[in-house]
């Protein structure tokens, strides 16, 4: 079973996400993000190492964010990652506070232990939109990723750790 940590949106802005799921699943065999029974997230870390366990893992997350506001992140692109499965993302703009928490994870946390997309220098911040894209819908998920022209603002109110699969939440706290 894995450990991530994560920043969640559990506020009403994160429908312009979960619309963003429904449209994404149409080049998925079977919608991936609905069925995970979670909310719209960017994760950190994920840990499978058995020397990292639910208490490292979570305090590790709420000493990142001690102190730490809600945060309000912009999105403007929708991009994707090809490897080692074909995953649509959407890309937050420039936000310092999620690069800050991660760089705070990583020196609380060997990063050795965390999955390598995960690791300094390798993490992409992203909220994902579909894991699932079908290889005959490829092309047109990645027009569709083109196409994209919105901007809109997603306010994430809560740093949760989380154990899966399946998804299950095991610690969590709300920011002001």
């Amino acid at each position: 079973m894995a450990i991530a940590i994560n920043l969640r949106s559990d506020h009403f802005s994160a429908a312009e996400i979960e619309g963003l799921w429904d449209q994404v699943a149409a080049f998925e065999e079977v919608p991936s993000m609905h069925a995970l029974g979670y909310r719209p997230h960017v994760t950190f870390a994920i840990y499978e190492s058995p020397e990292i366990d639910v208490d490292t893992a979570w305090n590790a997350m709420r000493e990142a964010a001690q102190g730490g506001a809600a945060l309000e992140v912009q999105f403007s692109r929708i991009r994707w990652f090809s490897h080692p499965q074909f995953v649509l993302w959407a890309e937050p703009a420039m936000n310092e506070t999620l690069f800050r928490w991660h760089a705070s994870i990583a020196a609380a946390i060997d990063p050795a232990h965390c999955r390598p997309h995960y690791r300094p220098g390798a993490w992409v911040p992203h909220c994902t939109l579909g894991t699932r894209i079908m290889d005959g819908r490829r092309d047109d998920a990645i027009a569709f990723a083109r196409s994209f022209d919105r901007r809109f603002t997603v306010v994430f109110d809560v740093i949760d750790c989380v154990v899966f699969p399946p998804v299950q939440i095991v610690a969590e706290r709300k920011l002001a």
